[in-house]
């Protein structure tokens, strides 16, 4: 991992390197303290965390997270699923993304440290910037 400051290197970046940085982007513009790419499995794919935060864990509940909605929308008829949240009794929450990047079906995945943070327009723009990097 890098310290998210910009690189003034402009050789292309492999995809996973430049899937990193968006998620490192977005976590210091919006002072998330972790953030995941997965599939639709919870699978990881890209990853960007301050110091101490374990990136494997989250995917890992990610991937619950998912199966859990699945049999959820499953049961109750529902269309596809936008977002998943879940808060703390101290009001920090994971918020689960769910997009297709070119037939591939991901999940962002950010936490977010307090109940009145604004996160869906930093997640918009990286879910953009995460399609435009996979098609690449």
């Amino acid at each position: 991992m890098t310290d998210g400051t910009a690189s003034s290197d402009m050789r292309p970046k492999p995809g996973s390197a430049r899937l990193a940085e968006v998620l490192m982007e977005m976590n210091r513009e919006g002072d998330f303290s972790i953030s995941i790419l997965t599939d639709r499995q919870g699978f990881p794919i890209a990853s960007a965390a301050q110091p101490g935060q374990d990136p494997d864990v989250q995917a890992a509940v990610v991937a619950l997270v998912q199966k859990t909605a699945v049999q959820a929308r499953q049961q109750l008829g529902m269309a596809q699923t936008d977002e998943i949240s879940l808060y703390d009794a101290d009001g920090q929450r994971l918020v689960c993304r769910p997009f297709d990047a070119n037939g591939h079906d991901m999940i962002l995945a950010v936490r977010i440290p307090n109940r009145h943070q604004s996160y869906r327009r930093l997640t918009n723009q990286a879910i953009n910037q995460i399609c435009r990097t996979w098609k690449l």
